[in-house]
């Protein structure tokens, strides 16, 4: 098949998948930067600050979906490298429906807790009203995120990367659109954000799901009982429970570094949080060739050829370098003025460009750490990747509070930078023990 990377030039094939992945994620991550630009330059910074302040705990639960789906499109790949792609529908199905049914409820719940939520957050009052009109809103859309990433995963596990760009950049467009009518037209503030970003977020899981029905006959359900088998749940659940608890934990310790941000005032958080919605983009072709270096690594290994995902890995970490540095250099320079079109204040623009000069030098440290964590997960071993990231967070969180006395509100930056070399330590740690000489006994 078209989507088999067992096969062929190395570079060409993770150059391949992985662009449509970098441009899917630019476009998905559109959502937020519209949504932060129209409401920083129509309602001001303060209401661009409530956005931000509540940035951690939404993306808490989508980046436990991402992570649980991550696993799912290790698993599809594993299978695909097989032969066995007829077990693809059984992972679809079955996850759409659990992660769905999962985060309905829990979303739900959360709506109703929101004030509560900033409340413990140490949620600034002037920004207060700004940031719980948006997130009761956003959590509307999660159980759809549920769904849209399950089908993501299945696509991906086939070498499709192409889909999800397409729907994104189709549901960025209505995005836009929508954004204008409700903040810039209607005046809805920080609320009129959020119905404009659930609203595309539907369209979009809807366009995605149609396309694998229509584009791949075997992924068609006919009837919910027939696609759904409790062992491919336990399966699915044993790849997707690892690094989704990683994703929850280090989510959890996002929100825990939020309310330490939040002690430092209105600007800080205003700053930073602007700053981190442009390095979050910037960061994403480091992230998908990492994870085009699992894909391509589960494949082979599915199809038992373990020389071509150590090569995978060489070749996917020398392009990544390559990019980091690129992007180190694009931010040193141009990151103030990314920053300043938010329309952010003079002083909270400097803030941001100091964070970014910090953050940006260790961008090489964090790539090579996503080439081999991407490596290590198509092998299967999500528990560990899990582990890992769990203590960086751990120390990322220790550091912030033991030097912010030194460091002040860069803290956050250094912190960050630090759990990053400690991340790529234990991932070379654990690669050099999977691939230690066997003695003969």
């Amino acid at each position: 098949m078209k989507n088999d990377m067992t096969q062929g030039n190395i570079a060409r094939a993770l150059t391949a998948f992985t662009v449509p992945l970098i441009l899917s994620g630019v476009f998905q991550q559109l959502f937020n930067w519209v949504d932060a630009f129209i409401v920083g330059n129509v309602e001001g910074e303060l209401a661009l600050a409530g956005i931000g302040a509540v940035t951690s705990t939404y993306s808490m639960f989508v980046m436990i979906i991402v992570g649980f789906t991550s696993g799912l499109s290790v698993l599809a790949a594993q299978r695909f490298g097989m032969g066995r792609a007829e077990e693809l529908k059984h992972i679809l199905a079955s996850f759409s429906l659990i992660l769905g049914g999962i985060f309905l409820v829990i979303c739900g719940l959360g709506a109703v807790f929101v004030a509560r939520i900033l409340v413990l957050l140490d949620t600034p009052e002037n920004i207060f009203q700004s940031a719980e009109d948006y997130l009761r809103i956003m959590f509307a859309g999660i159980p759809f995120l549920a769904v849209y990433n399950t089908c993501c995963a299945v696509l991906r596990g086939l070498g499709d990367s192409r889909a999800p760009f397409q729907s994104v950049l189709v549901c960025s467009v209505i995005n836009v659109a929508l954004d204008l009518v409700f903040v810039a037209g209607l005046r809805l503030g920080t609320g009129g954000a959020a119905i404009a970003t659930v609203l595309s977020q539907i369209a979009m899981t809807v366009y995605l799901w149609c396309y694998a029905m229509r584009r791949y006959p075997i992924l068609r359900i006919r009837s919910l009982r027939e696609p759904f088998r409790r062992a491919t749940a336990g399966e699915g659940t044993r790849f997707g429970l690892p690094p989704a608890i990683q994703a929850g934990t280090s989510s959890f310790g996002n929100i825990l570094l939020q309310r330490f941000m939040n002690g430092f005032g209105d600007q800080t958080v205003a700053a930073i949080t602007t700053a981190y919605r442009v390095d979050t983009v910037l960061l994403l072709p480091i992230i998908n060739f990492g994870s085009g270096v699992a894909t391509m690594a589960a494949q082979n290994i599915g199809a038992g050829r373990p020389e071509r995902a150590k090569q995978a890995l060489k070749t996917g970490a020398a392009m990544i370098a390559v990019i980091s540095l690129l992007l180190t250099l694009f931010i040193v320079l141009a990151g103030k003025y990314l920053i300043a079109m938010f329309g952010l204040t003079p002083e909270s623009v400097e803030i941001g460009r100091q964070f970014f000069i910090r953050i940006a030098s260790f961008y090489v440290i964090y790539g090579l750490a996503m080439a081999v964590r991407g490596y290590l997960e198509g092998l299967g071993d999500m528990t560990f990747s899990g582990m890992a990231g769990i203590a960086a967070l751990l120390v990322r969180i220790a550091s912030s509070y033991a030097f912010a006395g030194v460091l002040g509100r860069m803290v956050i930056a250094y912190a960050e930078a630090f759990s990053w070399l400690v991340l790529l330590g234990l991932y070379l740690l654990r690669y050099a023990w999977k691939n230690r000489p066997q003695m003969d006994c």
